[in-house]
This record gives structure tokens, C-alpha cells and sequence, in this order.
């Protein structure tokens, strides 16, 4: 079943709309002074990887060209808001950093093979 192209099209553009409120979201939780409770029994490396791999899967589905650059500046988002979290009552980790990188990095990957992998199926290259 071929996608039409007009639905692809939509599909990116919300994708590059509902990239920002997550963004905020992310940037809200990592500088809040505690952990929301809803989230207190998670993992918080969990939490890293999985916040920074959808932020990344959604900035490399948005760009028509290659994500490097979208995933290199959430590394550095991360790295800073780590350094912030200092001045905020949270403690800071290098392991949360690891965690953020990782994410950003297998995101960036798995979010511009769904693309490559869309394109190939719906017969638009």
C-alpha cells in the first residue's frame, strides 16, 4: 500500500510541530527542583535515554536533510541543563549526560531509518 504523499508531508510537518512542547517539557523536568511524582519510580537514566532518543527521533523525521547537527545540539542541551541542574537543587551527572548522548545518538539513527524506511515503502525516493 502506497502512502500518499500528502499524508507524509503532514505527517513531518506535525512531527516538527510537536518536536517544541516535548522540547519544553524535557528542558521543564530536567530543571525542576524534584522529580514529578508520576515519573519517582522510573529509572532516571531511563528516563534520559528515553526523553533525548524521542526528541532526537522527531528532529531527524522533521529535517529533510541529514540530523547531525539536531542530534550534536542536544547533546550540548543536555551537557548544559546538566551543568544548570547545579544551581537548581538537582545534582549533576555525568551519567545523565552518557544517558541524554546515547539516547540523542540511537534516536537521530532509528528516527532517520523510519524515514528512509517510509520513503522506500510508499515509493517516494
Amino acid at each position: 500500500m502506497k502512502l500518499p504523499r500528502p499524508f507524509l508531508h503532514m505527517a513531518r510537518i506535525a512531527d516538527a510541530v510537536l518536536f517544541w512542547p516535548l522540547l519544553v517539557y524535557v528542558i521543564w523536568g530536567e530543571l525542576t527542583p524534584e522529580v514529578p511524582r508520576y515519573l519517582e519510580q522510573t529509572n532516571d537514566k531511563l528516563l534520559h535515554f528515553m526523553a533525548y532518543f524521542l526528541l532526537a527521533a522527531m528532529a531527524a523525521a522533521a529535517k529533510k536533510r541529514s540530523p547531525v547537527f539536531a542530534v550534536i545540539g542536544l547533546i550540548a542541551l543536555g551537557g548544559v541543563l546538566e551543568i544548570i541542574q547545579g544551581f537548581v537543587g538537582r545534582d549533576m551527572s555525568v551519567y545523565d549526560e552518557l544517558a541524554n548522548a546515547l539516547g540523542a545518538v540511537a534516536g537521530g539513527v532509528a528516527g532517520r531509518g523510519a524515514v528512509q524506511m517510509l520513503r522506500q515503502w510508499s515509493g517516494y525516493w
